[in-house]
């Protein structure tokens, strides 16, 4: 053991200590060959603007409305001609039928006494004369239940409210948003309802189209967030509606859709709505060219579903385009129209 101690384990060490100050030479003098790789200024990475060709395919313009059933509103009747009540016709709450009798008018216009002169003497005679007496029926706008608030020998005047008539029918109405309305130009005359907890889906007809009703906003802006997309909610700018039929039994308050199918087309060139700026009649797109650059070019805007839109000028099919609408440098086009920047704006065009 004591030989062990004295002999070998130095010896061991001087041993180990001899292969690490031979490395640590052949490092110092020799060096260490080491393979550079390509220069780091080069970028690793490259950004590629995403893209798509423009296709063919069916596409169908269909609208769908959140809406309520709601009580036609009652019919204001008005007098035809000045004067005085001198009959009423029909009962109040009576149900009638459009161009029914509801009261007269009487107006009494006096007429100058007649004066005439005995040529020998001189002497003048005074005869009256009865007045003239003319007498009007106004009549029912339309069918239902009459409320009349003009009482016998009332005098009235030519406009004046005389009454009301009440259809009671119902339509299906509800508001509609900017977008919503410019797919709805030159929109149909006839909508598909589903009532909520009611029967079969069925076509109402006499489809509406006007300003969105009172209360509702300027139509302009923004009204919050929806809650399901994040997206901002616009405010209402139009409204639709139309009529319930006769034999569908609905409700006032009945909660409903209204699906508005406006046109659709076989064979289309179509495109994403990213990808135009623009979605009504004109919008722009940019085309990528053979060399790899980028072209704004115009084209003609027809049909849409939300998702893609219809090409009918500017465009065919395998043409390539960017799918999304560039931004920021976008601003400089310069005058070939070619899109200098690489930012790319997601979502619908416009």
């Amino acid at each position: 053991m004591g030989v062990t101690r004295r002999i070998i384990f130095p010896v061991l060490r001087l041993i180990l200590w001899a292969v690490i100050a031979a490395a640590l030479v052949k490092i110092a003098f020799a060096g260490q060959t080491i393979t550079g790789g390509e220069s780091p200024l080069s970028p690793s990475a490259e950004i590629v603007e995403p893209q798509v060709a423009a296709s063919t395919g069916s596409i169908t313009n269909t609208v769908t409305v959140t809406g309520s059933v709601v009580a036609d509103p009652a019919v204001t009747v008005r007098a035809t001609m000045a004067g005085t009540v001198t009959k009423v016709i029909v009962a109040a709450g009576a149900h009638v039928d459009a161009g029914a009798a509801l009261l007269e008018i009487t107006l009494e216009t006096p007429v100058e006494p007649t004066v005439t002169t005995n040529p020998e003497t001189g002497e003048q005679t005074v005869r009256e004369n009865k007045p003239t007496i003319k007498r009007e029926k106004v009549t029912a706008p339309t069918a239902g239940a009459a409320t009349l608030t003009a009482l016998k020998d009332q005098v009235v005047a030519v406009g004046d409210s005389i009454g009301a008539i009440s259809p009671g029918t119902l339509s299906v109405s509800g508001t509609l948003t900017p977008d919503q309305q410019y797919r709805l130009l030159t929109a149909p005359t006839e909508a598909q309802v589903t009532l909520k907890g009611g029967p079969a889906p069925f076509t109402c007809t006499g489809l509406r189209i006007g300003a969105a009703p009172a209360g509702d906003g300027d139509g302009a802006g923004e009204t919050g967030i929806d809650p399901a997309t994040g997206q901002p909610l616009q405010a209402a700018s139009g409204s639709v509606s139309c009529a319930v039929p006769t034999g569908i039994t609905a409700f006032a308050g009945l909660g409903a859709d209204l699906s508005i199918t406006n046109g659709s087309a076989e064979g289309a060139v179509v495109v994403p709505v990213s990808a135009v700026q623009g979605s009504v009649q004109t919008g722009n797109v940019w085309v990528v060219l053979p060399d790899g650059t980028q072209e704004q070019r115009a084209v003609g805007l027809g049909l849409t579903d939300g998702q893609v839109v219809q090409i009918t000028s500017g465009l065919v099919a395998g043409d390539q385009i960017l799918e999304f609408i560039p931004i920021g440098d976008v601003a400089g086009v310069d005058g070939s129209g070619a899109a200098g920047g690489t930012a790319m704006l997601s979502g619908a065009g416009g």
